[in-house]
């Protein structure tokens, strides 16, 4: 019986009842890769381009306070719904400053870890600013593993790169946000900005021997994640970005009834919303033409003002992580 198990994810719809939620920190690296950009605002860009080195809130402290806004008032409206919320630690002074040339980055715990089934895996981490965004989560996992039922496993640091490689490397690169749990189907994206190929064996090669397909995913190089491309919402209904898909939708999903999204939409976070149950969702107001298309669903569609999260790559699914999401086995 799962109820006694700590961390358990069922799939990407199940009832949530335990969550990580992110920290709102970021650190603008001094050395900018333009390329790793490409799937944010143009603006991004000459941002980072002008505050070189310096902490977000220090460039932009009236913003900063936005954003830690729309956490905090994601956390009431996931405790209003009897679930319980955990908070990553802020970034220590030493985190900070490893290695300034990078940046840091304590902003999405979607990515730098991932849950399926009752296996925790942290992540291996593309981006050079991203590669040690385990560090604060790894204080809160320590305590929710240590009575639970679960196997924990890292996948292998990325190599380095040789300088100006822009793929930065081998990897391997297997990340949260490409990371859809659908029962014992896993897809796993590759867009070339995050996770990759060898990432993609890494995690098969881990979990296909628990009875779990592992199936990739090929798309577009402007979408960062799957997640920034597909929604499942409940069973048989989910957003879509078909033209993100370079092979089209996977088999597994071509019976599901799909709400369309363009692939502008999808860029902007129209799929990341996140489902607290079958009958619950939550999405940014500026969606909401695609709300009132799931609640034609029988879905009822809560919404929050996300715009500042959004700016950064990435919306509620990227913010949160689950630990315990089921609804039966």
């Amino acid at each position: 019986m799962v109820c006694n198990k700590k961390i358990f994810v069922q799939n990407e719809f199940a009832t949530l009842k335990k969550v990580v939620l992110a920290a709102s920190e970021y650190g603008y690296p001094l050395e900018v890769r333009s390329d790793d950009l490409r799937f944010l605002d143009d603006s991004a860009i000459e941002d980072s381009n002008l505050n070189r080195g310096k902490d977000f809130s220090e460039a932009h402290p009236e913003i900063q306070r936005q954003w830690e806004m729309e956490r905090s008032n994601f956390r009431r409206k996931l405790e209003e719904h009897g679930i319980e919320v955990v908070e990553v630690r802020k970034l220590s002074e030493a985190e900070k400053n490893f290695n300034p040339n990078d940046g840091y980055s304590n902003f999405f715990s979607r990515d730098p870890f991932f849950v399926i089934g009752n296996y925790v895996v942290e992540a291996g981490m593309r981006f050079l600013h991203r590669r040690h965004e385990i560090w604060p989560l790894r204080d809160l996992l320590w305590e929710a593993l240590e009575d639970a039922d679960c196997t924990y496993v890292a996948a292998p640091f990325p190599q380095l790169a040789d300088a100006g490689d822009l793929s930065l490397g081998k990897g391997p690169f297997i990340e949260g946000g490409d990371v859809l749990v659908l029962d014992s189907h896993v897809l796993v994206g590759n867009s070339g900005l995050a996770s990759n190929d060898r990432g993609f064996q890494w995690l098969s090669k881990l979990i296909s021997p628990l009875g779990y397909t592992v199936e990739q995913v090929r798309l577009h190089p402007k979408i960062l994640h799957l997640d920034c491309a597909l929604g499942l919402v409940k069973h048989n209904l989910m957003l879509v970005c078909e033209e993100a898909f370079l092979d089209g939708i996977p088999e597994i999903l071509k019976e599901w009834t799909s709400i369309q999204v363009t692939l502008d939409e999808a860029s902007d976070l129209a799929t990341n919303g996140l489902p607290l149950s079958s009958e619950l969702y939550i999405t940014d107001p500026a969606f909401k033409h695609i709300g009132d298309q799931i609640e034609q669903h029988g879905v009822e569609v809560c919404y929050l003002d996300f715009k500042i999260t959004r700016s950064f790559g990435g919306s509620f699914r990227c913010s949160t992580q689950p630990l315990l999401r089921y609804d039966r086995i």
